[in-house]
């Protein structure tokens, strides 16, 4: 998929911002502060309904305006073209729109135009806590997969809820017999449901992950990638839900006096892990700066490539500043991948032209240089006066 157009009204720096993105690869150049990565932010809101930034949506909304709204014009690879929009007034709401119509679920805006984000923030995939690694699982699984999205929609209600009963029954709260069974019985079956997508996916995506490997010029390293759940399946494995809703319905009730004393739910998918092996090493321990920048990065490729093949679309691509740590011979790895056309249009923002001069022609219409001033954006080789 490719945006044709792009447009921000209110949008943090950008007071009215209406570019023509190329096929390509999109370089966005300027100094820090300028409003580089709100083009990317709004793109995310485009295809996710939120910012990759975490950020709550009033303070998005730029200083003095009374709401933001952008909006974009998207091409399919196989898919009908469409116009989508998304409009937050702080204290009303958010709302999304496809070619005019509202969307009755925010989430429903996931999936049709695949997206895949890097970032400084990637360093925590591999290197950080586990629930940066099962955020990978749900953004790829959602984005592929309406299915998943809509059981990880129940299971988070249901969670919320249940540990809204055991934080009453901390307190001291008695609650009337059952109360707590509909809960348990909601999360086990989606959670079961989680589980098994999610073991399915690692055990396929490691092709996927050494494709991208070596696509970035990586020697033959053995990568492996284990899902750990904190529930352990039934013999029949985690790829039949039965087996692990019947194990999550179990661990649950195993797990009851202690929930009660804690206040929260103590097994289920929201506390799985992923383990990631380089030669047979754990990254997260013994990985180097360099390992884990690198695996991080076949990370998101691999990503776009798994998007790429189970919805028939070219992800989108939002690099955010990637590029500084990275040396010349993998910046130019890199950039190739992206103007192979392999994984789909990108957004590339960097505070100078430098490392991408050599490496990418501006003089036809595959690709395109912006620059942003002051949130202002210029489609130019150099800034405007």
């Amino acid at each position: 998929m490719h945006l044709t157009r792009l447009r921000l009204a209110d949008f943090r720096a950008h007071a009215q911002t209406e570019l023509h993105p190329a096929p390509g690869v999109n370089l966005i150049v300027g100094p820090n502060g300028a409003g580089k990565t709100n083009l990317l932010e709004a793109i995310s809101y485009l295809c996710l309904g939120k910012s990759f930034l975490a950020a709550r949506d009033a303070h998005v909304v730029r200083r003095g305006a009374a709401h933001f709204d952008v909006e974009a014009d998207i091409e399919g690879d196989v898919r009908s073209g469409f116009h989508a929009r998304v409009a937050v007034v702080p204290g009303e709401g958010k709302r999304a729109f496809i070619n005019k119509a509202p969307l009755d679920r925010l989430v429903d805006l996931v999936g049709r135009t695949p997206v895949v984000i890097l970032s400084p923030a990637d360093h925590e995939l591999t290197a950080g806590g586990p629930s940066e690694r099962r955020r990978f699982l749900d953004a790829t699984l959602s984005q592929a997969y309406p299915v998943y999205l809509d059981d990880l929609v129940r299971y988070r209600r249901a969670l919320r809820q249940r540990n809204a009963l055991l934080q009453q029954v901390r307190r001291g709260r008695a609650l009337p017999p059952g109360t707590l069974d509909a809960w348990d019985e909601e999360i086990a079956v989606s959670g079961g449901r989680i589980v098994s997508r999610r073991s399915a996916f690692v055990q396929e995506f490691e092709r996927y992950l050494a494709d991208a490997y070596a696509r970035l010029g990586e020697p033959g390293e053995p990568l492996t990638m284990t899902y750990v759940p904190s529930v352990a399946p039934d013999e029949g494995g985690a790829e039949e839900s039965g087996g692990a809703e019947d194990a999550l319905r179990r661990a649950l009730n195993r797990t009851r006096a202690r929930s009660r004393e804690t206040g929260r739910t103590t097994v289920g998918p929201h506390l799985d892990e992923v383990d990631f092996r380089v030669g047979g090493h754990d990254l997260r321990a013994f990985g180097s700066h360099g390992q884990h920048r690198t695996f991080a990065l076949a990370v998101r490729v691999g990503q776009a490539l798994y998007l790429h093949e189970a919805s028939d679309e070219r992800p989108l691509l939002l690099l955010d500043d990637v590029f500084g740590p990275l040396d010349p011979d993998r910046t130019r790895l890199v950039l190739d991948l992206l103007a192979s056309g392999d994984v789909g249009q990108s957004f590339i923002t960097a505070a100078s032209l430098d490392p991408f001069e050599s490496l990418l022609s501006f003089e036809t219409d595959a690709h395109a240089l912006f620059h942003v001033e002051q949130g202002s954006v210029y489609s130019t080789l150099a800034p405007s006066p």
